[in-house]
């Protein structure tokens, strides 16, 4: 069969079962199946489809996933989002338009703790809206920056799209994780850059002298909160324990703190959230089992490589590949989630990515910006949803709330494409996936 007509066979019934209405993970399975009917790989043969999905299941760092979505649930439910915008506010709230800055340090915090954009947006997001407006500042503003600061949760360690990308594409998870660490800090400081501008420009104001009692009562009543980030990360660092186990010991320690500690965390919550939690787990688990199945017969077709020598009859150049590929996941966020995204995406690419000689870690990085951007951009951005539903702001005011910050975005995947060692200068210096 004529290669590039395989390639649209490819896509052409993915996109088909898309528009149809088909849940992702169902529109991957389907196109597979329907793929191996036209006698693509092997033909239908069911044991080598159910062996495929079930390799893509077969790994002991998936158990992760639902443990970081319960963890930045109980967070949120637990009393520990509040604790650490208080201890934010308590460093930051004097600067002038104090509060964005206040906004943009809590959310890197909580991204040390639970990386989850959404996760940000619909517990942290509601809090420091709440703040900025009953400080005066105007509801774009406050959504905006709410939302801008929400995408550095999967930046940040840990980071569930950077787990799934990592077992995706065979390489270091854990280098994978402390690879987001500088782009994570870079981020926040570009998006600070872009508070102080817009508040000067539209004068707002200053908040009051820190005090070294607001301080301290803001840490005695948050330190066991803020210590979660040093306990997972010096555990996965140190080799104390796997991603896998940090995760687990974020629920427990969560849970401790919700239930017993602070005592705003109550039984029948925990089920609700373990509930949902199972939901959303089991439906990506489903989508990466799917997506395993559909990158095996992807690589049997060559797609890959077809892609790999199209890209290379353009430019070999590393860096002008990963310029034409962020074009390629910016247009890409704009119209799919980014779980769904990274499923799909990685088993096609990295061969291509291995091809031209990019690191899978710098990769990566690269990729998960771009669609965290995604996250952010109408019509489909999931959080901008979450902040309208979380805050009852309209979507438009939203959106004109987030538009500013796409500079100092754009600015940072900018960075982190051109100069591979922000990704790359921490997995090197501990010796993972390097």
């Amino acid at each position: 069969m004529n290669i590039y007509l395989l390639l649209f066979l490819f896509l052409g019934i993915l996109l088909f079962f898309f528009l149809t209405g088909f849940p992702v993970g169902f529109a991957l399975a389907l196109t597979t199946i329907v793929l191996m009917l036209l006698g693509i790989g092997t033909g239908l043969n069911t044991p080598v489809l159910i062996s495929r999905m079930f390799r893509g299941l077969n790994s002991f760092v998936l158990l992760s996933i639902p443990f970081f979505l319960l963890a930045g649930r109980v967070m949120n439910a637990g009393g520990m989002t509040v604790r650490i915008f208080r201890f934010a506010r308590s460093l930051m709230g004097s600067l002038k338009g104090g509060m964005g800055h206040v906004n943009i340090l809590a959310s890197m915090i909580f991204a040390g703790m639970s990386g989850v954009a959404v996760a940000d947006a619909a517990g942290l997001g509601a809090i420091e809206y709440e703040a900025m407006k009953s400080d005066g500042y105007p509801d774009d503003f406050s959504v905006g920056v709410s939302g801008a600061s929400a995408i550095i949760g999967p930046i940040i360690p840990p980071s569930l799209p950077l787990v799934i990308y990592a077992i995706l594409a065979g390489t270091s998870v854990g280098g994978v994780l402390i690879a987001g660490i500088i782009p994570g800090i870079v981020t926040g400081i570009m998006l600070m850059i872009m508070v102080a501008f817009i508040s000067i420009k539209r004068d707002f104001p200053t908040g009051p002298k820190l005090t070294w009692k607001e301080f301290s009562k803001s840490f005695k009543e948050g330190y066991l909160a803020l210590g979660t980030p040093l306990i997972l990360f010096g555990g996965i660092v140190s080799g104390f324990f796997t991603i896998t186990e940090a995760a687990a010991i974020a629920v427990f320690y969560a849970l401790i703190l919700g239930l017993f500690v602070y005592r705003e965390l109550t039984l029948p919550d925990l089920w609700e959230m373990i509930k949902q939690t199972m939901i959303d787990s089991a439906t990506i688990l489903f989508l990466v089992s799917c997506s395993f199945a559909y990158g095996y017969l992807a690589i049997h077709a060559r797609i890959p490589i077809v892609l790999a020598e199209a890209v290379m009859s353009i430019t070999e150049n590393p860096i002008l590949i990963l310029l034409i590929m962020n074009v390629f996941f910016l247009i890409i966020g704009l119209f799919m989630d980014s779980t769904p995204s990274i499923t799909i995406l990685t088993p096609v690419l990295i061969p291509l990515v291995n091809t031209v000689g990019i690191h899978p870690i710098h990769f990566g990085l690269v990729m998960v910006f771009n669609l965290m951007i995604g996250l952010l951009t109408p019509p489909f951005g999931q959080v901008l949803f979450v902040l309208t539903k979380s805050t009852g702001v309209s979507f438009e005011t939203v959106v004109r709330g987030v538009l500013p910050f796409y500079a100092p975005l754009l600015i940072t995947l900018l960075i982190i494409t051109l100069f591979p060692q922000v990704t790359l200068f921490l997995p090197q210096l501990v010796g993972w996936g390097i």
